[in-house]
């Protein structure tokens, strides 16, 4: 299930950001808007037991009313997908689409 839904954050990002690369990286993938520039990088995938972790690079800056986004750092905030239903409840293309425009254009 784990993988199902890794699989589906990752199809989103593209949706998102067709240009997107990935690469390993702390033990799951790392997205750069623009591949070969770290600048660029919105995002991260992230799987565990009995949970996926989409994770965003400057989630503290995402606009979040509904307080689904995780965490307490400067910078990062997290969501948690048990489900592939919370892909979509707890809106991750939202979130995606707030974080890529963060970065602006980097070509």
């Amino acid at each position: 299930m784990m993988n199902e839904i890794f699989e589906q954050v990752k199809a989103l990002i593209l949706t998102v950001e067709p240009n997107a690369a990935f690469f390993e990286k702390y033990g799951g993938i790392i997205v750069e808007s623009a591949p070969g520039h770290a600048k660029s990088q919105f995002c991260g995938v992230f799987a565990y037991t009995n949970h996926v972790s989409l994770e965003f690079t400057h989630g503290a800056e995402l606009d979040d009313p509904d307080g689904i986004l995780e965490g307490r750092g400067k910078h990062r905030r997290h969501i948690k997908i048990a489900r592939l239903s919370d892909i979509t409840q707890k809106r991750c293309e939202d979130f995606l689409r707030q974080a890529r425009g963060l970065q602006g254009d980097f070509l």
